[in-house]
């Protein structure tokens, strides 16, 4: 019964699903029929045809998986530093004190604003993307690391000592494994953030990537091309959202299903 239960949800999500895609090629149809000029806005089987030409020329390919790599190098650059350091403030109020004001300082800056230092410290091409990825995935992954670390309740923490744990041992098994579900919804925003920046960032500062193509096109009003790019960039997010709800789900807070 459970098995058929879940089975028939599945099948209305995507029943939903297939839906709402399907209105929403509707809504661009009429739209496009209504403006008159595929310049303004193309319909969506040019898009569709457009799709096929790049995959077929294969820049297509090169851009997605020149995007790819910035973004999932700066966002692992950025897990890698923003969830250690989320935790420890949180474990170490006198560190606490001391980054706190520097990252207030620099949190609402946006990551846009960054891309003209950037280009001066490392110049065109993969660092100033890698940088601003980064930055962009860093701080929604370390707010809700260090949120995470401060929901940490007392009383599991003074159990682990009356047991002998020390500071190793509880940050390890007490408060990492406490603030997981947190820090798995920084990650899940910092991924989002970290695609999205790194289209602003090669639009300026690569000469690849599907912002780079988004903006070529855009000079050569192949306003078509344009908006395979933002698909492909809409599809690949949702596509990394999916799995890294997945690993979620069966890696980072397996328990959670239970």
């Amino acid at each position: 019964m459970t098995t058929s239960n879940s089975g028939g949800k599945g099948a209305g999500r995507w029943s939903w699903a297939l839906a709402g895609i399907t209105l929403f090629l509707l809504l661009w149809s009429l739209a496009s029929i209504r403006i008159g000029n595929a310049v303004l806005l193309p319909k969506p089987h040019s898009v569709l045809l457009g799709f096929v030409e790049l995959l077929r020329e294969g820049s297509l390919v090169g851009d997605v998986l020149a995007s790819l790599r910035r973004v999932i190098g700066g966002f692992l650059i950025a897990s890698s530093i923003a969830v250690p350091l989320a935790l420890l403030m949180s474990f170490f109020r006198p560190l606490n004190l001391l980054l706190s004001p520097i990252v207030s300082f620099l949190r609402p800056i946006p990551p846009i604003a960054w891309i003209p230092i950037a280009i001066l410290w490392f110049g065109i091409g993969d660092p100033p993307s890698y940088f601003i990825t980064a930055l962009a995935a860093f701080f929604p992954i370390f707010i809700n690391s260090f949120a995470g670390g401060n929901a940490v309740r007392a009383e599991h923490v003074h159990a682990a000592r009356s047991l002998g744990a020390g500071p190793r041992a509880l940050f390890a098994r007490i408060y990492l494994p406490s603030a997981m579900p947190m820090i798995s919804t920084g990650l899940r925003i910092g991924l989002g953030q970290s695609w999205m920046a790194v289209v602003t960032a090669e639009l300026i500062a690569a000469q690849s990537g599907l912002g780079y193509m988004i903006q070529a096109n855009r000079l050569s009003l192949e306003t078509s091309l344009v908006l395979v790019g933002m698909c492909t960039i809409g599809l690949l997010g949702a596509l990394m959202s999916v799995a890294l709800e997945a690993l979620e789900r069966h890696v980072l807070i397996p328990w959670k299903q239970a």
